[in-house]
Parts: C-alpha cells; structure tokens; sequence
C-alpha cells in the first residue's frame, strides 16, 4: 500500500519549514516557515490520532537540514544457513531482523553491528552491504512520519551468546523455509528476507537499492 497523499504532503511541508527556520535571517521568513510547521501538524491531527500540539512539538524538537532518518538492519546467518531473527517488544512481539536507527559517530555499519548485539547478545561483524531502500518505495504497510532509508548488512558473527534485551523477548534462527508469519511489518519485509537468503548464499551479487 503506498503512503497515502497527505502524509507526503504534510511530511513535505514539514521539511521546507525546518529547513527553512535553520537558514533564514529574516524575521518575517521566520514566522511564515513556523506557520507553515504548524499547517503540516494540523494536516497529521486531522488524519491520525494525534494531535497537533503533539506533532507539532515533535517538529520543533528537529533541527538544521531535514534529512531521511537512517535504519541498520542486521543479516545474521549461522553455519547451517539459518538467519537471526528476534521478537521485538515494541511491537507486539513479532518477529524482525535485529536493527534500529543509526547512531551518530557509528558508521551504519557499526551501528548494526551495535543493534545485533544489543538485541541477540552476539557480536558479529558486518562483511557486506545487501541494500540501501527507501521505507515509502518498499510499500511497508504502516506509512512513517519521517523519510527513512534502511540499510541491511549482511553479517558474520563472531562470538557471544544468545541473550534478550529490553527491546527483544525471544531470539531464534530460522531456515529460509520457516521464516514465522507475524513479522513486524514496519522494520522488514519478506521480500527483503528472501533477498539477505540470495546475498548469503551468492556474495557477488550486487548492492540493492531502488
């Protein structure tokens, strides 16, 4: 399912105001680009159950030059070809590949490497990127209010126990013919399963990105 039009729109208005409100000088641009902040909260109230003092606090906390948030997704396989997967908390304990949003002073690659540990207790190391997709083009079924790009790495591990977190109530390996049905549909597809499956078992494949 596409993102819907208004939350393309609202998102966009969003970004020219922030953008905006970082670089302007004049006073008046000022008051026009937070009017415009305010505009794109009452556009996601209006359609969602938030509201727009919520939104539009949520605005006001990002700063500078809108850009997409990043997410780094851990392809973990083990010597039998079965992939980590974890149940994640936030989301009603569905199943998803471990990851989360990039930190800054990690490169994405550090980042995942980071996440795999944090949610499975394993350490691992990221041997290559599998792709680089857009979160709205990959038609995840729930739509986002930032722009988001995800990263998936495919990864070795090398040392560490199977330990939950947090974040994680149960951590499994899977054959590629028993990936469980109830994904957290808002972090990874099956689609992008069955292609970490294909870079596993074929590493000269190229990089994905659409």
């Amino acid at each position: 399912m596409a993102e819907p039009d208004w939350l393309l729109w609202a998102r966009e208005i969003q970004a020219t105001a922030q953008t905006g409100l970082a670089f302007t000088k004049d006073p008046y641009d000022r008051d026009r680009y937070e009017a415009l902040r305010a505009l794109a909260a009452r556009m996601l109230a209006a359609r969602t159950d938030g509201s727009a003092e919520g939104y539009a606090a949520l605005f006001a906390a990002e700063r500078g030059y809108t850009t997409p948030k990043i997410d780094v997704r851990g392809a973990v396989f083990d010597a039998a070809g079965r992939i980590l997967m974890v149940r994640e908390v936030m989301d009603h304990n569905r199943w998803t590949l471990p990851g989360g949003w990039a930190d800054v002073s990690q490169t994405t690659a550090q980042s995942a490497v980071r996440e795999v540990f944090e949610e499975t207790g394993y350490t691992a190391r990221a041997v290559k990127l599998v792709a680089v997709w857009d979160y709205a083009t990959q038609r995840h079924p729930w739509p986002s209010l930032h722009s988001i790009a995800k990263h998936f790495f495919l990864c070795e591990i090398t040392g560490g126990a199977a330990q939950t977190s947090l974040e994680t109530s149960e951590i499994r390996f899977f054959a590629e013919d028993d990936i469980p049905a109830d994904l957290s549909l808002g972090r990874v597809l099956p689609r992008q399963i069955a292609r970490m499956f294909a870079h596993w078992r074929d590493r000269t494949l190229p990089t994905e990105f659409d």
